[in-house]
C-alpha cells in the first residue's frame, strides 16, 4: 500500500511554522495597540475623563502607523513563508 501526502510530524511542524508566522505578523500591531491603550487608560484614570473617542482614536492612529512602518518587513516575512510553502508543495502531491 502506497501512502501519499504528509506524515503527522510534518503536518504538526507546518502548523507550528504557520502559527509562528501569524504571531510575528500580528505582534507589532497588537503590541503598539496594547501600549497605547494602557497609556490612554492611565491618562483617563488620572484626569477622570472617560470619553470613548479618547480611547479609540489614538489606538487606530498608532496601529495604522505601526502597520505602515512595519509593512515592508511583514510583506517580506509573508513572501518567504509563501515561497517556502510552494517549494514544499511537491511533498504533498506525491
Amino acid at each position: 500500500m502506497e501512502t501519499s501526502g504528509l506524515t503527522m510530524t510534518e503536518v504538526v511542524t507546518l502548523g507550528q511554522h504557520m502559527l509562528t508566522t501569524a504571531l510575528i505578523i500580528a505582534l507589532p500591531m497588537l503590541g503598539i495597540g496594547l501600549f497605547v491603550g494602557v497609556l490612554v487608560s492611565i491618562f483617563q484614570a488620572a484626569t477622570q475623563v472617560h470619553e470613548q473617542t479618547l480611547t479609540i482614536v489614538p489606538k487606530l492612529v498608532s496601529v495604522g502607523l505601526a502597520l505602515m512602518l512595519s509593512l515592508p518587513l511583514l510583506l517580506r516575512i509573508l513572501l518567504d513563508f509563501t515561497i517556502k510553502m510552494f517549494s514544499g508543495l511537491h511533498m504533498i502531491i506525491r
